[in-house]
């Protein structure tokens, strides 16, 4: 049974757990701007001496993502807890596919990624040894169909995929991410290796977790909430993120069935 902390706040769980994994988009901004409540529920972990991290599937290196954030508002010492889908992606190219070339697909402000070997990439898609997706083209971001016939000849190649994520709420506009294209390349046959939630390894990777009570809170049930789920550590979901209208009309517990995830408590928005 889920438990609703929208009465009693984050405050009554709070000493239950000496580690948080908390997503960024969705619950600590919506990509214009902060949430108070939740910048404040940040400064309250802190106080009672507990770790968190804010575990974002952004398919941009740690330094990018805390540059975006340090001009959104966010204090330095938050921003510091920062660890994206991207670093570990990033780590992963360097050390295994630095001196081969690739097909980037996503937009020109996440060229950040590979700036290091920036020199590998091919604008054609034919002469790439692999595919480095980190979303949509600009002039393509709506069209999953464009995808599919530009992924039909090169299904033999891996891809990268730096963001899980299929969807995101920009304010109140939701965008296409960089998961709803691997999935097309998946679907028509192709391989895809991801980096962020829900897989383990960015957890492990952003901070020593082992033998720590953990709770990893946020909006997606596929990426933050499964993710969770298969690493054994509890769960908070926000339900005013981009499953709102599915736990309306459904109720959390047969949303969370939908996408066989448990969710072990539920709150409105993060507030202490």
């Amino acid at each position: 049974m889920t438990k609703n902390l929208d009465k009693d706040g984050f405050r009554s769980i709070v000493d239950n757990y000496q580690l948080f994994y908390i997503d960024l988009w969705g619950v600590i901004h919506n990509g214009i701007n902060l949430h108070k409540d939740a910048i404040n529920v940040l400064k309250e972990i802190k106080k009672k001496g507990k770790e968190y991290i804010l575990l974002t599937n952004a398919p941009r290196p740690n330094d990018v993502v805390k540059s975006f954030l340090k001009k959104m508002g966010m204090a330095k010492e938050i921003r510091e807890h920062v660890f994206t889908s991207g670093q570990a992606s990033l780590n992963y190219l360097k050390k295994n596919l630095s001196n081969k070339t690739f097909f980037h697909v996503g937009p020109p402000r996440d060229f950040d990624l590979f700036n290091d070997f920036v020199k590998m990439k091919s604008g054609n898609i034919d002469e790439g040894e692999y595919i480095l997706c980190t979303g949509l083209f600009e002039k393509f971001d709506k069209d999953l169909n464009y995808y599919k016939k530009l992924f039909e000849k090169n299904l033999d190649k891996e891809m990268i995929c730096t963001n899980p994520d299929l969807i995101v709420d920009r304010g109140n506009k939701r965008e296409l991410c960089a998961g709803s294209v691997a999935m097309v390349f998946e679907k028509m046959g192709g391989k895809v290796t991801y980096f962020g939630k829900p897989y383990p390894e960015v957890y492990n990777l952003s901070i020593i977790n082992k033998g720590k009570k953990t709770l990893s809170v946020g909006d997606n049930l596929n990426t933050d909430i499964k993710g969770a789920n298969l690493l054994n550590y509890d769960t908070l979901i926000i339900s005013n993120g981009i499953h709102k209208k599915e736990i309306e009309n459904k109720g959390i517990e047969e949303t969370a069935r939908s996408y066989e995830t448990i969710c072990n408590y539920i709150q409105s928005e993060l507030k202490w």
